[in-house]
């Protein structure tokens, strides 16, 4: 049995992957390594919490003897690392959290990584030669798009946000791990992603629970701003098959091919709880209200998923249409709890 570190998996992405990649990889199991700050929630992975191949781990990834232990404790021969702050807004307020947690618990990790499972430079211990370092990114490493194009693998680096430049400075800690001491590293960018249990404070949830609460709905500046918009499950087997099948070394963009303005976002929202949830009078399209907007506010990121495509056999299974509505139940039904 292979034991694997998945670190961050009590909050959005983390919570989808693991009952997903227990599922489905029946000889692996997962110690999840999580700080709880406001992003991370046991809630979150209550489903696993029994699983005789899980294990729940509270602690810092900042933290080396931790991390040093884990990996003697459980013989981790494999890292899936999701954990990360992510919170723009939050970014643009406090952006040292930002650098202290992306860059530097990154570097930790992969150091740890790296002296565990290898003797020295390109020489990996016998037992741990096909271990993989599988880190979790964000396409606005990349910046932002004009009205057309698509970002790709290939796309130079061009971080906007404190978020994206500590994301874009762990990004580079990984790949350097690869090209200097030859470890199998894999780097995945992903775009927007949606879907059950993300934080409240997200746009998406953010609108259905103003639109239930009977609050205003804000939306940044004129609503124009477009995000490509991947069903957070169909980003939990693009990480899978990225972890399993990936090439050493290589990157994979997952996108879902659903760009999105805000203002439609918004729209689409409210013209389903209409349907779903119907307010006593008017619709709750009458609660949309735009407010001033972010500092950096990047214009639209796109994804050219067609890497992770051609070559692992990826695809979404959900557009935003279907994965929307599958959220929304969701959401509902946990703020009438």
């Amino acid at each position: 049995m292979k034991t694997i570190l998945v670190t961050g998996g009590a909050g959005f992405i983390g919570s989808n992957f693991i009952p997903f990649f227990l599922e489905n990889n029946p000889d692996i199991s997962i110690i999840n390594l999580d700080l709880l700050t406001y992003a991370g929630d046991m809630e979150n992975i209550k489903e696993v919490e029994d699983n005789d191949r899980y294990t729940f781990v509270k602690g810092d990834i900042c933290d080396r003897s931790l991390v040093e232990e884990l990996f003697e404790k459980y013989n981790i021969n494999g890292v899936i690392h999701f954990a990360a702050e992510s919170h723009v807004d939050n970014s643009i307020k406090n952006p040292g959290v930002f650098v202290e947690t992306n860059v530097r618990g990154t570097f930790t990790l992969v150091d740890v990584a790296y002296k565990y499972w290898m003797d020295k430079p390109f020489t990996h211990k016998e037992e741990y030669k096909n271990s993989r370092f599988l880190h979790i990114s964000t396409d606005e490493v990349y910046g932002t798009l004009g009205e057309t194009g698509l970002f790709t693998e290939e796309t130079p680096y061009a971080p906007n946000s404190p978020y994206s430049a500590s994301k874009a400075g762990s990004d580079m800690i990984v790949r350097s791990y690869h090209h200097t001491y030859g470890m199998n590293t894999v780097i995945t960018n992903c775009s927007n992603n949606y879907g059950p249990k993300q934080h409240d404070e997200k746009l998406i949830p953010t609108v259905i629970r103003k639109a239930i609460s009977g609050e205003n709905i804000p939306i940044y500046g004129d609503g124009k701003n477009v995000r490509d918009w991947l069903y957070v499950l169909d980003h939990a087997k693009g990480i899978d098959l990225a972890f399993r099948t990936g090439n050493a070394g290589e990157v994979y963009n997952i996108g879902g091919r659903n760009e999105r303005n805000n203002n439609y976002i918004a729209h689409t929202i409210c013209e389903l709880l209409d349907e779903m949830n119907p307010k006593a009078e008017g619709s709750y399209k009458d609660q949309i209200t735009n407010v001033e907007d972010r500092a950096g506010h990047d214009r639209r990121y796109a994804i050219d998923a067609t890497k992770i495509e051609s070559q692992l056999g990826w695809k979404a299974d959900e557009n935003f249409e279907s994965g929307i509505k599958k959220t929304i139940a969701w959401y509902q039904e946990k703020y009438s709890n």
